[in-house]
């Protein structure tokens, strides 16, 4: 849903794109923090290392969402997601650095998923805006590697301590961004797409977050395609974007290798002595130190 409500919040004389991804990202912070405060304020505890690993995922998070709706801008929020799409395959590039190799169904399944993401973006007739392009792919690989970063925090720290730390990373990105490089906010902004993207970025992000605790950076990168149909879906009904026959190969392709995860084993944890993230070190504490 987040390209549909981005496109929405972003149409003619609205947000522009920095505010847009500074709102959505201040204001999920902050609910975050709230609840945090309120119901769960162990969760707020994490070691140095844990923390400069968020604070890094954040950084490239942030970064990469300002090219993501500075790139949406430019394009259908449909082909948009498409190219965003993508992404898989620099999370298989940055887990192989760390020293997590993909399995060869993990391989398959990237070349699917790529080659049903260029049908996704062939159409019939006009042109695609090539500088929207090459924002969504810059984002789609700082998503990426935010993946991985984070994969080796939550080994040893719970996901809502992850999320909270890592969007407070990604406010800090965003919202200095804005100020430098957004013009005035429009008289009379369109609030309810942009309190729709707040809702899906504070449910999303946690949700990702356990996603990649419990089954690993790379599957949940594959399992996050099933956002390209959504956001084709949703294009369609909301903002009457519609789909060329070579798309809809590419959507069927996109299934099959969603549907392909049951096959794979599941995510062993790598030693930390290794790869390119290795010094996100944990320190030494009791195991149930969080239930306490």
């Amino acid at each position: 849903m987040a390209p549909v409500f981005g496109k929405a919040a972003m149409g003619a004389g609205q947000f522009s794109p920095y505010a847009v991804v500074a709102l959505r990202t201040t204001m999920a912070t902050a609910l975050l923090v709230l609840l945090m405060l309120f119901f769960r304020r162990q969760y707020l505890y994490i070691y140095p290392a844990g923390l400069y690993g968020c604070l890094l995922a954040g950084a490239l998070n942030g970064i990469g969402s300002i090219f993501y709706y500075v790139g949406l801008s430019k394009l259908n929020a449909s082909v948009a997601q498409m190219l965003y799409a993508l992404y898989p395959f620099f999370v298989a590039f940055w887990l192989q650095l760390d020293g997590q190799p993909p399995s060869k169904l993990t391989v398959v399944r990237i070349v699917i998923a790529g080659f049903s993401a260029f049908l996704l973006t062939k159409v019939d007739s006009g042109s695609i805006n090539l500088t929207g392009v090459v924002f969504m792919l810059i984002s789609a690989a700082l998503y990426a590697l935010h993946l991985p970063v984070n994969q080796r925090v939550l080994y040893d720290v719970p996901a809502p301590t992850v999320t909270v730390y890592t969007l407070l990373a990604m406010s800090a990105v965003v919202v200095p961004a804005y100020f430098i490089a957004s013009p005035p906010p429009p008289l009379d902004p369109p609030w309810l797409p942009v309190l729709g993207l707040t809702a899906v970025t504070f449910g999303s992000r946690l949700m990702l977050f356990l996603g990649v605790k419990n089954i690993g950076g790379m599957q949940t990168a594959l399992l996050g395609l099933s956002e390209l149909l959504v956001a084709i879906t949703f294009s369609h009904i909301l903002l009457g974007e519609t789909l060329t026959r070579w798309q809809w190969m590419g959507t069927a392709g996109l299934g099959v290798s969603l549907l392909l995860v049951w096959f794979e084993k599941p995510v062993s944890r790598p030693l930390h002595t290794k790869g390119l993230l290795s010094w996100l070190q944990p320190p030494d504490f009791p195991s149930d130190f969080y239930r306490h």
